[in-house]
């Protein structure tokens, strides 16, 4: 007879729960997804997602180049002009970032139904 395992803890830690919310926060993600195809300039990026502000944008930016996900390139022109590409370091979010939204794919019929539940249990 086997006994059954108790699951093992996550061990998540503050450094952890620090690095993730800083990697999964609102606009991290769609900035990825967009380097994650090409470099783009600041504008570009904001014309891309229209529903987040200059200053979010920002300091989404300067986020993931502090945490070396994405690397900002001064291009000598007149006028200069700066473009952000995604790191080596960056290109590896790739793979547990599709697992999250697999996840969210499979089961998003899941969560509205207990959002539901919930909603209706709270009436």
């Amino acid at each position: 007879m086997e006994t059954p395992t108790t699951p093992t803890a996550l061990g998540i830690t503050d450094q952890h729960r620090d690095l993730l919310s800083q990697l999964l926060d609102t606009w991290s993600v769609p900035v990825l997804e967009l380097l994650c195809e090409r470099p783009m300039r600041f504008n570009e990026l904001r014309r891309a997602i229209p529903a987040v502000t200059q200053k979010s944008l920002t300091t989404t930016l300067r986020r993931l180049e502090r945490n070396g996900i994405v690397e900002r390139i001064v291009i000598s022109t007149r006028p200069v002009a700066i473009q952000y590409q995604i790191t080596s370091l960056g290109k590896t979010l790739r793979e547990p970032i599709d697992a999250l939204l697999d996840w969210t794919a499979q089961h998003s019929s899941d969560v509205n139904q207990a959002r539901v539940r919930f909603d209706d249990a709270q009436d």
